[in-house]
């Protein structure tokens, strides 16, 4: 049987959704990407380096989608009635990105990075693998990804039978790592999957975009 090769991802084939469903436990309480960061939002931030990345971008987040209106994106819950984590935001993102016309792909990014580089993207899907995950610091980031759209049923077999932990799915699906290398922020080395969790993460994020050179 012949394998039938697809053809590489054009840059204009590729959306972007925000997985923004994540609380912000240990800081407070709430939508996490809505916190302050300086002078706009966690979310804001990540906005602002993602969009210009893609050829479509949304926001995945369960609730009352009114609370991001001040984005002017498309809002869509999770794909499954109850929290099952991120590859519950990925399946939804799947089922937007398939109703976008010339969309093949799309990458994920969590609203608790706001210092996603530049060319994200490109590094994800210069490989032409179809399912690639950051890499930073020796850390493999699995909400920071390329999805093929094939990969849903995937995803919908994990959640039925109760396996929802995004790292264990990545590694079972044969994912292909992209090292993603420091960015540049005021001057600064910094890691570019940068992750928000706590008070102190908070306070150096804050610091970080409050400093400058000279």
């Amino acid at each position: 049987m012949t394998q039938i090769v697809q053809p590489p991802l054009q840059p204009h084939e590729i959306g972007g959704v925000v997985l923004a469903g994540g609380k912000s436990s240990r800081l407070g309480g709430g939508d996490k990407g809505l916190l302050s960061l300086d002078d706009q939002s966690m979310l804001a931030h990540v906005i602002s380096r993602f969009k210009g990345q893609v050829a479509k971008l949304a926001i995945n987040a369960s609730g009352d989608a009114a609370r991001f209106a001040q984005f002017n994106l498309p809002v869509f819950p999770d794909a499954t009635p109850t929290r099952e984590g991120p590859l519950a935001g990925v399946l939804a993102g799947i089922e937007w990105a398939k109703a976008q016309p010339g969309l093949r792909a799309f990458v994920t990014v969590s609203t608790d990075a706001p210092f996603i580089p530049p060319d994200l993207v490109k590094r994800l899907s210069a490989s032409g693998a179809p399912l690639v995950c950051a890499v930073s610091h020796a850390h493999v980031h699995p909400t920071i990804s390329l999805w093929p759209l094939t990969i849903a049923d995937s995803i919908r077999t994990a959640l039925a039978e109760g396996r929802r932990e995004m790292m264990a799915f990545v590694v079972e699906q044969g994912a292909r790592l992209a090292i993603v290398p420091e960015t540049q922020v005021n001057g600064q080395s910094v890691d570019p999957m940068f992750n928000v969790n706590t008070p102190e993460e908070l306070d150096s994020a804050r610091r970080i975009l409050q400093s400058s050179v000279g």
